[in-house]
């Protein structure tokens, strides 16, 4: 069975997100078109690839996401180190090592550029967020707006744009040929951290499913004693966030929501049994979702929701189905 999906951002808990993925391809279903932002974007690209749910489980629960914040020389100044490193590289560590990691998982599937995967299967889409431009951008397709050629445009780097996380991750540099600027490019989650929208159509043909994190525990709260941690405190609140919105009617019975079990999303120190855990609540999540959801149910809901806009809306409004 065909389906779309559709991963949100949420940084080393995607994990969570892999166990109801593997439910879903239990079930049977097969994947059309994909797209994800920041972490959900690894979990995309890798499907794009080739890569199946339980493979990208034995990647996520054996790998040391600590690697990725490797110390720079700039930690080593003394006092200054983590501040003189955000005033001058915007990022408080690099995303080289995120890069390289992705070019070689990509690699043995081989897919270095966009142009590899136009044989595969399933359709990648990646979403990122210019704040240059106030832009959001859905690569591979924007990039032909910025004059650069999908086509020959690396897989791994535009994850890497993606995953970026303000403050946390040095944003990267595209350049705009169009208008000869240079635009920084940062995690999509902060214009579209859950864009379950993107493959919606008049008559759907198959579902899209949403993975999406959420967490009900009480916040731990921030420690603020320095700008450094005062930056940290900020953009984990603007990510973490997003776990808690509201999301439209006819969404939540095509979402997946896994609990996050109040792991944030710069804890790149979690060990292998907390990993263990949030797959196991993603499993757990599926197992529940997959018990209720049928295709006509949700078709029957759009129709629903549909059918109660056409009735409230402004006919001078452009009309938008969910």
């Amino acid at each position: 069975m065909w389906a779309d999906a559709v991963f949100e951002g949420g940084g080393v808990k995607g994990i969570g997100l892999v166990g109801a993925l593997c439910v879903a391809e239990e079930k049977g279903y097969k994947w059309k078109r994909v797209a994800g932002t920041s972490a959900g974007s690894i979990l995309a690209a890798l499907l794009a690839a080739g890569y199946s749910g339980q493979e990208l489980y034995e990647i996520m629960i054996h790998k040391n996401f600590a690697d990725f914040l490797a110390p720079t020389w700039y930690d080593y100044i003394p006092f200054l180190g983590p501040g003189a490193r955000l005033w001058f590289k915007k990022g408080l560590h690099p995303t080289n090592r995120l890069e390289k990691w992705l070019e070689n998982l990509l690699a043995q599937k081989g897919v270095h550029t966009f142009q590899d995967l136009e044989q595969k299967e399933t359709k990648l889409h990646i979403i990122v967020s210019d704040i240059t431009l106030e832009n959001l951008l859905v690569f591979p397709q924007d990039l032909a707006a910025y004059g650069h050629d999908p086509s020959c445009f690396s897989v791994a780097k535009a994850v890497r744009m993606s995953c970026s996380i303000p403050f946390f991750f040095e944003p990267a540099r595209l350049l705009n040929k169009e208008i000869k600027q240079n635009c920084y490019l940062v995690d999509g989650a902060v214009l579209s951290n859950y864009p379950i929208w993107l493959f919606d159509s008049d008559n759907p043909e198959w579902p899209t499913f949403g993975f999406r994190l959420t967490s009900d525990d009480p916040p731990t709260g921030h420690k603020i004693d320095s700008p450094v941690s005062m930056f940290k405190a900020l953009f984990e609140t603007m990510m973490d966030a997003h776990d808690n919105r509201n999301i439209r009617e006819q969404d939540q019975v095509r979402t997946i929501t896994v609990p996050a079990l109040n792991v944030k999303i710069t804890d790149f120190s979690i060990d292998i049994k907390k990993r263990e855990a949030l797959f196991q609540s993603g499993v757990t999540a599926g197992e529940n979702f997959f018990k209720r959801f049928t295709f006509s149910s949700y078709l029957e809901m759009r129709s629903r929701v549909d059918l109660a806009n056409e009735s409230t809306k402004d006919p001078n409004k452009r009309r938008f189905t969910g």
